[in-house]
């Protein structure tokens, strides 16, 4: 942990994120922008000014940024932290401690874990001090489309959903660290295991979303992932979550499993 967050790349998704929802609040701002969100929530047949909270913004800055930047900055850091101590010949001399490969990886990728949580939950949560500050503490109005979610809370009731999903999202978007932990153990740069990484969930995305392939959506990683969303409905579908949420942890394991086991054939004496 502390040689993972001495680098500074391990705080750039902190500042980049930070960033995005300052900008997002000052476009918020803007009287056209304001003017087609409170279409959006007056055609429901509810009040705008009760509904643009500081909660709802909160939620447009996760389901806006979190898959596309989230996964950029996990996949960086996940494909950098075994593959960047290869690179540099640390590696060798860690291995010549009596310690196993097994133990080294396991609590690398446990680290990965963590920060994984860490990130998004410091995305979660200054994103919704920031929604607060500027905008106050209302009712929660969820819109995603390509889910098809579409329901409006009270204030208490919307900050349980919201901070519910924060832990949700971070076991998603393990599966993206996961991929990258498991290409770092490769015989390859960080650079490409963090291109890699990126690239696969981008395709498999992307696959997703293309309407011919509906009957293959089970198949992609980022169907199941988009699972955390199900927490804003107003039933949830429990048992459908604990399916994806199984499916994606037996996927972190085979990923993490594949990656140990190249890993402890590789030779580190030449």
């Amino acid at each position: 942990m502390r040689k993972l967050f001495a680098r500074k790349r391990t705080y750039i998704g902190f500042g980049a994120f930070l960033a995005v929802e300052l900008l997002v609040l000052v476009l918020f701002q803007l009287p056209k922008v304001q003017q087609s969100y409170r279409h959006l929530i007056e055609q429901a047949g509810y009040g705008f000014s009760e509904y643009f909270s500081g909660l709802t913004l909160a939620f447009l800055v996760l389901t806006s940024t979190i898959f596309l930047l989230g996964s950029l900055y996990l996949s960086l850091v996940a494909g950098d932290v075994v593959a960047k101590e290869v690179e540099e010949g640390t590696m060798r001399m860690m291995l010549c401690r009596p310690v196993s490969r097994f133990r080294v990886l396991g609590l690398k990728y446990l680290a990965c874990v963590i920060y994984t949580f860490v990130l998004l939950f410091f995305i979660g949560l200054t994103a919704l001090a920031a929604g607060i500050a500027r905008q106050g503490f209302g009712g929660l109005f969820v819109f995603e489309p390509l889910e098809g979610v579409f329901a409006l809370y009270e204030k208490g009731p919307g900050l349980a959903r919201y901070l519910g999903c924060l832990p949700l999202l971070a076991l998603s978007l393990l599966a993206v660290t996961s991929l990258g932990f498991a290409l770092s153990c490769f015989n390859m740069k960080p650079a490409a295991a963090t291109i890699a990484t990126l690239s696969y969930i981008t395709v498999d995305f992307i696959f997703k979303g293309i309407p011919y392939f509906e009957s293959l959506k089970h198949w992609f990683i980022t169907t199941h992932m988009a699972t955390w969303t199900n927490i804003f409905r107003p039933h949830i579908p429990w048992p459908k979550m604990v399916e994806d949420y199984a499916y994606l942890l037996a996927v972190d394991l085979t990923l993490v499993v594949i990656g140990m086991v190249n890993f402890q054939q590789r030779d580190f004496k030449s």
